[in-house]
């Protein structure tokens, strides 16, 4: 080979590289997460376990990325390591989708094919693609759709092309008999094991080496004998990108990737021994002849089907080995789902399943702040410096949550995410907001009564009467807005508006209440003061309770922003016999329960 075929190939590998990327990206940002997400559905049964691994890598184009995601998972405590071991069962057989459409390369030398075959000839099938798919994306302008579609096909296209950019530069090597010999010393076993190996990870994609290798049969050099070793060696090298992705991880995320190591060494030990063995006493007729990209792709295939058949019903045996290698060095309990492995860097490769996460923690924000409202308004009525340091502890928890989802937000916009991904983005990072500061309202709530305990001043029983029936209805808000938020229930966030008004409507009355108490004298000038802050921090929890909803209706309608004050507005203008149904309902259940006015 001159200089110019290695440059060629070189070129050629890139283009293949290149187009596999885009491939298995366009699918991935197509499905939106969604598949990722699935994982996290999983239940303890292998077989729907091993499907779904099988589904969620054939449609992301990666073993590496649903391992790296299984991986993840479980340092997550969302997923048991006995279901991991399905998912990376599957992951195995839906990484072979690839070199099944590689395979089509075979139909090129069919010269009596007949016009469907033709058609489907990668030579015509691969420009043909690329030409539909920068048709989509010159003319999809904002359809987000439409656009990753084009970038599918453009991938698929460029596939192809780099692959037969490849098969050109190494015409040559036909007639070569250093070559030759080459791939006739990885008819050893061992070598041929060790090479797949070694390539794969340094790639870090066993369907791109299959490709690789799929390029090279069009040599002629490649036996069956050298190829079927390389082949069982490059599943064991795509388990270096899990084992990498571990390193720092819980004791279960690296025995996640220990499953997928050992699963991959125990077929390949099955396979040597079954088929040499095989060959040795009845003789395979193909042994020594050429291999064909189908003939790589079916063996692909069939090691992992089989390899999965056989280790299936073992697969509690092989989460043990795996916990066997990584011991603990004390009894510790799994982590739980939710706890500071939650936002694991690993999910930032499936920006989806990232935001789903980091929209768990933003829940977690809101159930705390929550419960700390709850908590603070009771110190008016009974001062208790233990409660107070609960809730100052719940409150370093709140602010301890903002910082790492924020952290983890801004990680997860470096990376490349679709539209819908963008929105979702935009809203959890406003989200994480107004949660933190209906948490530091229930803060200054905790300030004004340490300040009326100190002063050795208290509410009247009227006053305090008042200041519950406020905060049932902002309690009942923050609920709405919690709950409309974890289902994304956009009917119940349009129903947190008109609680708002009926909570805007209880301050004015409770202030023009007070304000008659301090001028007849029901009520010291200091208690006065601090009872009308209270009123104003209790009001806008409830204004940030109506910020989430609005927030909400705008990412249902596909906006990332809404204005608030143009959005009330228009409520208001337009107001519906069930937008004042619901008005009424809330002044019935709050605004008439308010304690009667001292005479």
């Amino acid at each position: 080979m001159s200089i110019f075929n290695v440059i060629s190939l070189g070129g050629g590998l890139a283009l293949f590289l290149f187009g596999m990327t885009l491939l298995a990206n366009g699918m991935e940002k197509v499905s939106n997460g969604r598949a990722e997400k699935a994982l996290e559905r999983l239940t303890g049964n292998i077989v729907f376990s091993i499907l779904l691994g099988a589904g969620v890598t054939a449609v992301v184009q990666s073993s590496s990325l649903t391992t790296v995601v299984v991986v993840g998972m479980v340092n997550a405590g969302i997923l048991r390591l006995q279901n991991a071991v399905g998912v990376i069962m599957g992951a195995n057989i839906g990484t072979t989708v690839t070199g099944q459409i590689l395979r089509l390369g075979d139909l090129e030398n069919n010269a009596n094919a007949g016009l469907i075959m033709q058609i489907v000839k990668p030579s015509t099938l691969a420009p043909a693609v690329s030409i539909i798919g920068i048709i989509l994306i010159l003319t999809a302008g904002k359809k987000e759709l439409k656009k990753l579609v084009g970038e599918t096909c453009l991938g698929f296209g460029i596939l192809f092309q780099g692959m037969f950019a490849m098969e050109a530069a190494m015409e040559p090597l036909q007639s070569s008999p250093t070559f030759a010999n080459v791939f006739a010393s990885l008819q050893n076993p061992f070598l041929g094991v060790l090479a797949g190996a070694v390539v794969t990870g340094i790639i870090q994609s066993s369907s791109a080496s299959i490709g690789i290798l799929q390029a090279l049969s069009s040599t002629g050099a490649i036996t069956c004998s050298a190829a079927f070793p390389i082949i069982m060696g490059q599943n064991i090298g795509t388990c270096v990108t899990s084992l990498l992705s571990s390193i720092g991880a819980s004791k279960n995320a690296k025995r996640a990737a220990m499953v997928h190591l050992y699963f991959n060494l125990i077929g390949t030990v099955i396979f040597l021994v079954g088929v040499y063995s095989i060959n040795a006493t009845i003789g395979f007729s193909f042994w020594s002849d050429p291999i064909t990209k189908g003939g790589i792709a079916n063996f692909h295939t069939l090691f992992n089907v089989v390899a999965t058949l056989l280790m299936a019903p073992f697969y509690k045996g092989l989460a043990h080995l795996a916990e066997i290698t990584i011991r603990d060095k004390q009894s510790a309990p799994a982590p739980k789902a939710g706890g500071d492995n939650i936002l694991d860097e690993r999910f930032l490769s499936a920006p989806g399943l990232a935001l789903e996460q980091s929209s768990v923690v933003v829940q977690e924000m809101a159930m705390e702040a929550l419960e700390n409202f709850r908590q603070s308004v009771t110190l008016f009525r009974k001062y208790d410096p233990t409660l107070v340091q609960e809730i100052m502890r719940r409150e370093d928890g709140i602010d301890s949550r903002e910082d790492r989802v924020n952290n983890y937000l801004n990680h997860v916009a470096e990376g490349q995410l679709t539209d819908p991904e963008q929105k979702d983005l935009s809203m959890l990072t406003r989200l994480v907001v107004e949660f933190e500061r209906v948490g530091d309202y229930a803060i200054n709530l905790v300030e004004r009564a340490q300040a009326l305990a100190e002063q050795k001043v208290r509410f009247s029983e009227t006053a305090l009467d008042e200041l519950e029936t406020i905060c049932g209805a902002v309690e009942q808000a923050i609920i709405m807005a919690s709950d409309s938020f974890r289902e994304r229930n956009i009917e119940m966030a349009a129903r947190i508006e008109p609680l708002e008004e009926t909570v805007d409507t209880i301050e004015n009355e409770l202030k023009l209440r007070h304000i008659r108490r301090l001028k007849n004298g029901q009520c010291t000038i200091d208690a006065g003061l601090v009872f009308l802050e209270v009123l104003t921090y209790i009001e806008r929890v409830s204004d940030h309770c109506s910020n989430i909803a609005v927030l909400l209706i705008a990412r249902k309608n596909g906006s990332k922003t809404l204005n608030r004050h143009e959005y009330i507005k228009k409520v208001h203008q337009g107001e519906t016999d069930l937008y004042k149904h619901e008005m009424q309902e809330f002044m019935d259940r709050y605004f008439n329960a308010l304690p009667p006015e001292e005479a």
